[in-house]
């Protein structure tokens, strides 16, 4: 029988079933976006949006064995046979013009690849997308060519929180036709339907509950965040109804998030993710160069500190993207008793463009820092004991993703650039001991 747009479908379809050469070119012209930026440049900086609460209570999760369909139960079984999970991850996939497309594609197919080349132990079993899936800003017509199509050889679920591209509402938009509504038309539907945004192509709509969820898979919780629409700073809540568009329910959705890890004595990895991140590089005062493209988001971060001390627990990681290139931060904190060393990690050189870490200023060349450079002046509002910041590394040439695996004992983290082979590929790692550094406070 034909196919029908409209129908859910028995079951989530992940990709086209063999693998596909690449477009030669955009379906959809995509005209420039100097234009639209000159003229909502001002809105940028002020006009966050509401969003709909999750479909779910706040303690609840969304299992990856669910999200997988009738064989979620076969599959998580076998990732629990193999003794962890492999999963990706990496924001600003979207190519937002004809001269960025290759990039965006050798991004996807270097994922693609490493799920049709590793052995079923190793396979990964979905991507974390940390935003910014589509430019510019998340339109109907542009989802087929900078995500579908892109994307039609991954062969595994790829989850999503949006982006401030995902979300931003350019004036005079239909109604109806606000991005966050697309969004979630495509990751957060009650059953997997191939939507009108992926055309001819066979990859079903994702089932999240929302645009901020938790996602339960073996060894590991992601806790993801929808940080909103302003290019910059990122924000969870109205902060104070400072932003009177935005509701606070994520705030809720943290704690009791949080509460349940606690009550649970929950013993895997805890994951935190938003599109905005905390901390981007800012070079200290009177240097010769400014910041890159976007700046950290403190206040958004005291929040989720504020949070994390009253439920004594802290994630073993945190991962964002926005800014246009990988950072790797290492936050020592006294939490509870102990004294403990998180990565919060920007991955958001996923297609779209690579930015400098530095940008020099009065015609003198940028001075990038060194790896394990002293940021603390970068942790401006803590609210947690906060004893070191350091940055340890960081690439701001190349483009990339994150390769992440979680067994009972580690969650290791890598940045796999893109362009070489997968061995070869790896230039950061960082491993966490989830059996020594606790989530709860001890």
């Amino acid at each position: 029988m034909p196919r029908n747009a409209s129908t859910p479908l028995p079951q989530p379809v992940f990709n086209e079933g063999q693998v596909t050469g690449d477009p030669t070119k955009f379906t959809t012209t995509h005209p420039s976006d100097d234009a639209l930026y000159k003229q909502i440049g001002d809105l940028l900086q002020k006009d966050a949006v509401g969003f709909p609460k999750s479909r779910v209570a706040p303690d609840a999760l969304f299992s990856l064995q669910d999200a997988l369909g009738p064989h979620g139960a076969d599959s998580v079984a076998a990732i629990k046979k193999a003794g962890k999970i492999i999963f990706h991850s990496a924001g600003d996939t979207g190519a937002s013009s004809e001269g960025k497309y290759g990039n965006e594609l050798r991004v996807a197919d270097q994922l693609a690849a490493d799920c049709h080349t590793s052995d079923t132990a190793n396979r990964p079993s979905f991507m974390f997308h940390l935003g910014d899936v589509v430019y510019d800003f998340g339109e109907s017509k542009y989802y087929y060519d900078q995500f579908y199509d892109p994307f039609r050889n991954y062969p595994a679920p790829i989850f999503a929180i949006p982006g401030n591209h995902d979300s931003f509402v350019v004036p005079n938009t239909p109604q109806g036709q606000d991005p966050l509504t697309i969004f979630m038309r495509n990751f957060c539907a009650t059953q997997p339907t191939i939507t009108p945004e992926a055309a001819s192509l066979h990859r079903t709509s994702m089932t999240q509950p929302g645009v901020y969820f938790a996602l339960d898979a073996p060894f590991v919780r992601i806790i993801g965040l929808f940080s909103n629409a302003l290019e910059d700073p990122g924000l969870i809540s109205s902060e104070n109804k400072h932003w009177s568009s935005v509701p606070d329910v994520q705030l809720d959705f943290l704690k009791a998030q949080l509460d349940r890890i606690k009550k649970e004595k929950y013993t895997g990895a805890v994951i935190l993710a938003m599109h905005h991140p905390p901390f981007a590089y800012e070079p200290p005062p009177k240097s010769s160069g400014t910041g890159g493209n976007h700046a950290g988001s403190p206040k958004m971060l005291n929040q989720i500190d504020t949070i994390c001390a009253s439920e004594g627990v802290y994630p073993h990681a945190v991962l964002s993207g926005h800014a246009h290139n990988y950072q790797r931060y290492n936050r020592v904190i006294k939490f509870g008793k102990s004294t403990i060393d998180v990565p919060f990690i920007v991955c958001g050189d996923g297609g779209h463009n690579v930015n400098r870490l530095v940008q020099g200023k009065k015609g003198q060349a940028p001075q990038e820092p060194h790896f394990g450079t002293d940021v603390k002046y970068m942790d401006t509002s803590p609210a947690v004991s906060a004893h070191d910041l350091q940055l340890k590394h960081y690439d701001d040439s190349n483009y990339g993703y994150l390769r992440i695996t979680v067994d009972a004992k580690h969650l290791q983290i890598g940045f796999q650039q893109v362009g070489k082979s997968l061995a070869q590929s790896r230039t950061d790692f960082v491993t966490i001991d989830i059996t020594k550094q606790h989530a709860v406070a001890n």
